[in-house]
C-alpha cells in the first residue's frame, strides 16, 4: 500500500491542527501552509476531504479556519487517511473473478481480506494525541528555548 502525497499532508496537517487543539482557536490554510510548505491550494483539497469525512470543523469570517472536530484521541490515522485516500481498501477490477470466481474468492478470503484487516487494525491504533506523544519525545534538548 502507497499513502499519497494528499494522504501524508493531511496526516500533517491534522497533526498541525491537534497541536493547536487546546487553543480553541481555528487555524487558516494559509498558515498551515507557510508553516508546512505546502501549496495553499493542495491543502484546500485535502481540508475538503477531510471536512467531508468529519474531521474538522471550518470556521468563515474573519476569525475563521478549521478545528479538529473531535479531541485528538478520538480521531486514529486510519479516520484520516481513509477520508483522503478514495483507493485505500478498493477491490481490484472484476476480470478475474468473471473468468476464475474460484480463485478470486480464495485470494479475496486468504490474502486481501486480511491484508485490508491488518492495515486498517494498524492505522486504528493509533491517534493524533500518540502522534503529539511522538513528536515531544523526539524533541531534542537541543530544540528547547530558555529564558534567563
Amino acid at each position: 500500500m502507497r499513502i499519497s502525497a494528499k494522504g501524508r499532508y493531511g496526516l500533517a496537517a491534522m497533526a498541525h491542527l491537534a497541536l493547536n487543539y487546546s487553543g480553541g482557536s481555528p487555524i487558516t490554510i494559509i498558515s498551515i501552509s507557510e508553516k508546512m510548505g505546502i501549496s495553499k491550494i493542495y491543502l484546500e483539497q485535502v481540508f475538503a476531504l477531510l471536512k467531508r469525512g468529519g474531521l474538522v470543523l471550518s470556521l468563515k469570517g474573519s476569525q475563521g479556519g478549521y478545528q479538529l472536530s473531535r479531541a485528538p484521541k478520538d480521531i486514529t490515522a486510519y479516520d484520516i487517511l481513509a477520508s483522503i485516500e478514495t483507493s485505500m481498501m478498493e477491490p481490484a477490477d472484476k476480470t478475474v473473478a468473471d473468468t476464475q470466481p474460484k480463485l478470486e474468492n480464495a485470494l479475496q478470503e486468504l490474502v486481501f481480506d486480511r491484508l485490508d484487516d491488518a492495515i486498517r487494525a494498524s492505522l486504528a491504533e493509533v491517534n493524533l494525541e500518540d502522534i503529539l506523544l511522538e513528536i515531544e519525545k523526539n524533541s531534542s534538548p537541543d530544540q528547547l528555548m530558555y529564558f534567563i
